[in-house]
């Protein structure tokens, strides 16, 4: 059985020119119908004369090209003219010559080329028109062929109008799909960098540590071995946000949240950052945005306590309350750059960003002793 709800959709996948010729064969139709023989539209004093095989031609001519009047509108409404002008000129009035009406609306909306040279053509096919309509002492006066054309004039408009909403409907789905991809490329190379960083940054400062430890066999095997886990744990938060990036991935998608701020802090302690960690309230039960951005704002305030601060004491202080989450990372100035890849700033400016999309506020600031403090509030109602 046939969904009727589906029918717009199915009609919508045939070319546009089946969809246009129903229009047309309607007015065929209608024109060749007898009760309505001279009751269309009529130009000048012409007297209406019965329909003969040229009426049927030029019934033609006014309304099977609008078939193609959305693909051709130029080729649409000039065989639509001519079609009229016989229409006229031979007195038939035939209800067809709507189809003039509908070409030229068509071709104000669809013509793409030479608009303004179709617009000069069109007004200047019109006067010989008028003139071979025209008779001295007819009910039809200059006025009124006047007023044809301006008519003609507003439909024209109307077409016009129409093109200038469509293109500015167009320009603006056009501006928030491209704001919509720079807005996803952002938020994938901030992944990207907080995920990549921290775990890389970390099995550099491992790797460096182990070329002094050849001496003592134990720390050195402890040391690789930190930095093979670190690495898998590098290539297991890829694969989460890869899934996270796939809109086609099926099952549950892990993202960090404050509660493993724990085990970011044991593997930083690892890689042989000394770090204090407080932690007051109790963070939600369910991570959301709130607890992303703070679990962000930590591994990135830790990550930079590794490269310019290696050995460094650091200190990492949360609050969870009942609307905000704090934090407040501070590193005092007695550490070393462990000679990890630098980078931009891009971390510290993805992480206000971040920060200012759920409303809350941040701050990185460096300390008289040549430490640094990163402070962040997030509302906890923001979550996403």
């Amino acid at each position: 059985m046939i969904d009727l709800r589906r029918l717009p959709d199915l009609w919508r996948r045939y070319d546009v020119t089946v969809r246009d010729l129903p229009l047309a064969l309607a007015l065929v139709v209608g024109s060749l119908i007898p009760a309505f023989h001279g009751l269309g539209t009529q130009v000048g004093d012409v007297p209406t004369r019965p329909f003969d095989l040229l009426a049927v031609v030029a019934v033609g001519l006014e309304c099977l090209p609008l078939a193609v009047r959305r693909r051709w509108p130029s080729v649409c409404v000039a065989l639509a003219s001519i079609g009229f002008a016989m229409d006229q000129v031979r007195g038939y009035h035939t209800f067809a010559g709507t189809g003039l009406s509908i070409a030229v609306l068509s071709a104000g909306v669809h013509v793409e080329r030479h608009r303004r040279l179709t617009a000069i053509l069109l007004s200047a096919a019109y006067v010989p028109l008028a003139i071979a309509l025209y008779r001295p002492g007819s009910a039809e006066s200059p006025a009124g062929f006047v007023m044809f054309y301006l008519a003609l004039v507003v439909v024209w408009g109307v077409g016009a109008w129409v093109r200038s909403g469509r293109r500015a409907e167009a320009e603006r789905r056009l501006r928030v799909a491209e704001a919509t991809r720079t807005a996803e490329r952002t938020r994938i190379a901030r992944e990207l960098h907080d995920v990549v960083t921290h775990h890389v940054t970390a099995m550099v400062v491992q790797a460096e540590a182990a070329r002094y430890l050849t001496a003592v066999p134990e720390r050195l095997d402890e040391t690789l071995t930190a930095v093979t886990d670190t690495g898998r744990r590098a290539i297991t938060d890829l694969r989460h946000l890869l899934d996270l990036l796939n809109p086609d991935h099926e099952g549950e998608i892990r993202t960090p949240s404050a509660g493993d701020l724990r085990t970011l802090v044991e593997q930083t302690r690892q890689a042989g950052q000394p770090v204090e960690f407080v932690e007051d309230g109790q963070p939600a039960p369910i991570g959301g945005g709130a607890e992303v951005a703070a679990y962000r704002v930590v591994q990135e305030a830790l990550t930079n306590a590794l490269k310019y601060a290696h050995g460094g004491r650091t200190v990492v202080h949360v609050r969870h309350g009942e609307r905000d989450i704090s934090v407040e990372i501070s590193t005092d100035g007695t550490g070393s750059a462990s000679g990890s890849p630098g980078g931009g700033g891009r971390g510290l400016a993805g992480l206000r960003e971040r920060v200012d999309v759920l409303g809350g506020e941040f701050s990185a600031d460096p300390q008289p002793d040549g430490g640094f403090v990163v402070r962040a509030c997030i509302p906890a109602g923001n979550q996403s």
